[in-house]
């Protein structure tokens, strides 16, 4: 396939589905055998951009073939459900398990995903952070200085954006164990913080748009590799501050079976997703400031990553179907505080 036909295949992607917000880009020159779509979440655009650059030369050496990797990223929720509406994801890697439950349940991903790879089929993981002016001249320092009258925040919406999911059970873990699980208690602490919230974007990337471009808030809570990202490109004008308590967020992975079988590329797309277990492409993750899985490689990295961090699991709270339930359906606690 050419790279003029991919790009037309990338812009009628786009044109196709009208909520459609991704970014389409290209790995590999023309002439190649074979491509694959990534359908993926906000933050992960650097990620990829390395990965990609060395699974394509892993692919080669493995199949003498050539291929092109086509990205589309935007908030995981929104993401699952363009894929879900037609987008042609021959994998996705996105935020949340819940999002790739949600392909499943449309008929689109085997049951079992989850058990297809190693750690839950999650290859990297990351944790919830704020971001500060330099010199964090609010002095922020934990959860409870967000709900303060004199600080601004910004998040994404949990509506539309995995990362803002991650960020509110961050700050929910810290109320449970500020408040010993009396839940008016809980819910009136996030209450208090989200209307200290200037505006809710639709993804953790337009967050950091708005934090570090537009100069909005006194501080962002922001997936960890973001705020290095932010604070790497401008390190005079921000710092990170670990807060006490936060999740340990396992962005999932899978193969969309559907997609892949129609296509052909089911043995591709699962190479894919194993190479990212690869010792390679764990330190690419590191590098992008996602946390490895291979606990020797992680180790490699414990100056960069906190490790001494209190860290919630998804478990902590019930699993994602309760979590999406109690919090983020229509009419959840979600709605309830931020409609009120």
């Amino acid at each position: 396939m050419t790279k003029k036909k991919l790009r037309s295949l990338c812009l009628a992607a786009v044109l196709g589905i009208a909520a459609f917000t991704g970014v389409c880009s290209y790995d590999a020159g023309a002439g190649s055998d074979v491509h694959i779509i990534n359908v993926s979440y906000d933050p992960t655009r650097e990620l990829y951009e390395s990965y990609n650059k060395i699974f394509q030369e892993h692919w080669k050496e493995e199949t003498g073939q050539d291929v092109d990797v086509i990205q589309s990223h935007g908030g995981s929720g929104k993401q699952a459900l363009e894929v879900i509406n037609g987008l042609q994801a021959d994998v996705v890697t996105l935020a949340l398990e819940y999002d790739i439950n949600a392909i499943q349940d449309a008929g689109m991903i085997d049951e079992g995903w989850k058990e297809e790879l190693p750690d839950d089929s999650a290859p990297y993981t990351s944790t919830i952070v704020f971001l500060v002016r330099k010199g964090n001249p609010k002095n922020i320092k934990d959860w409870d200085d967000l709900i303060r009258d004199d600080v601004d925040v910004i998040t994404p919406n949990p509506k539309t954006s995995g990362g803002a999911r991650w960020n509110y059970l961050a700050a929910w873990a810290y109320a449970q164990k500020a408040y010993n699980n009396q839940e008016d208690k809980m819910e009136e602490f996030i209450k208090k913080l989200y209307q200290n919230v200037l505006v809710l974007d639709s993804g953790a990337r337009s967050a950091t748009t708005s934090f570090v471009e537009n100069g909005q808030g006194d501080v962002l809570i922001a997936w960890e590799n973001e705020a290095f990202l932010s604070v790497q490109d401008d390190p005079d004008e921000f710092e990170i501050i670990n807060p006490s308590i936060s999740v340990l967020a396992q962005p999932s992975v899978a193969v969309v079976h559907e997609v892949a079988e129609n296509r052909g590329t089911e043995d591709i797309a699962k190479e894919y997703l194993n190479y990212l277990y690869s010792d390679d492409a764990q330190r690419i993750a590191a590098e992008n400031y996602y946390r490895p899985v291979n606990e020797e490689i992680l180790k490699e990295y414990s100056d960069v990553f906190d490790l001494t961090m209190e860290l919630k699991t998804i478990d902590d709270f019930g699993g994602w179907q309760e979590v999406q339930e109690k919090h983020f359906a229509d009419s959840g606690i979600f709605d309830q505080i931020y409609g009120n």
